[in-house]
């Protein structure tokens, strides 16, 4: 998860995500988007485009993060952006860098991203999330609002992108791509929060209902289609994947999703397995990062600290047989 801390279960009530990011952009020109579908108009203020002037700063635990470095690897940003990763398990006050030597990240010389966080704002008392992009020359934090980080990186980055980038973001299906992402947004990414961090039993009962109707849903997309939009991923794709590939691992026991588990999904884990198998995706994930990070930080939810050693990871390099399937 994005969060800087562990996320509480408060008793009675119903889990809801705190979404206030800030709001600057990194744009190509000063202002204006490039994303035709949008109003050229900026209303937050915005950052140039520079080469080397940012830091992707994005855990591999988390699946909002996740997005970040996946999009990053697919259009092929390496060279123009530098991927800060913080270690899995944090404390109350924020994500630290324990994965690199003497715990500094090595750009930005810092031990947590809070410090990163402060030096936008003294002051500042939200989130200390993941994905975060960072100036590193002031070493502030520019923007942590990540669906439109990925957003970013495909169209106002698009000068940088490697030649044989995917589109992610498709005209000719993007009215249609925004409602799916909508409803995978609010259903699964954040559905399966509203499971495991439900305050009450009637609010867990009504977001499992709801989880499974929205991936029942995708069974059925998915049967005929082999990715959501058609014959080629895009940034629906992404942030579906995030979850789908975190869900037998923690999801289905940790947060109680448990009415089946991925696997037994047929389209829905054919799916998830052609993705992984897909350079860009199944490269950026590190399942045992994943399980530390929640099984571990969730004190509420696993009190012992136990972390499973299972599910068997060797599925998801198991053939799919999507190969064939129409665009949809």
């Amino acid at each position: 998860m994005g969060e800087h801390a562990p996320t509480y279960v408060t008793g009675g009530e119903e889990y809801r995500r705190d979404t206030r990011y800030l709001p600057d952009r990194i744009t190509a020109e000063p202002g204006r988007s490039r994303d035709p579908h949008r109003s050229a108009a900026v209303d937050s203020a915005t950052w140039p485009v520079e080469p080397g002037r940012y830091r992707l700063v994005a855990a591999r635990a988390c699946p909002w993060a996740n997005r970040s470095i996946i999009v990053r690897e697919l259009l092929g940003l390496h060279d123009v952006l530098s991927l800060g990763t913080p270690e899995p398990t944090h404390d109350a006050r924020s994500w630290t860098f324990g994965l690199d030597p003497d715990g500094l990240d090595p750009v930005l010389g810092v031990h947590r991203l809070r410090d990163a966080y402060l030096a936008r704002d003294p002051d500042y008392d939200k989130g200390i999330t993941v994905p975060a992009m960072v100036e590193i020359e002031s070493g502030q934090v520019v923007t942590n609002d990540f669906p439109q980080i990925t957003h970013d990186l495909f169209f106002e980055w698009s000068d940088f992108h490697r030649e044989d980038a995917p589109d992610l973001w498709p005209a000719d299906v993007r009215e249609e791509m925004e409602e799916v992402m909508r409803r995978v947004y609010t259903d699964v990414n954040n559905g399966v929060y509203r499971c495991g961090f439900a305050g009450s039993q009637a609010s867990y009962e009504r977001s499992y209902v709801r989880l499974f109707a929205a991936l029942d849903w995708l069974e059925e997309r998915l049967a005929t289609r082999r990715f959501l939009m058609g014959a080629e991923p895009t940034e629906a794709d992404v942030r579906l994947f995030t979850t789908l590939v975190r869900f037998d691992a923690v999801y289905h026991g940790h947060f109680k999703c448990n009415r089946n588990k991925l696997t037994e999904m047929p389209a829905l884990w054919g799916y998830a397995r052609d993705l992984f198998q897909t350079p860009g995706f199944g490269d950026t994930v590190d399942f045992h990062q994943i399980k530390q990070h929640y099984y571990l930080v969730h004190g509420d939810i696993n009190p012992t600290g136990i972390v499973p050693v299972g599910p068997d990871e060797s599925g998801w390099r198991t053939p799919h047989g999507r190969e064939s399937l129409a665009s949809g």
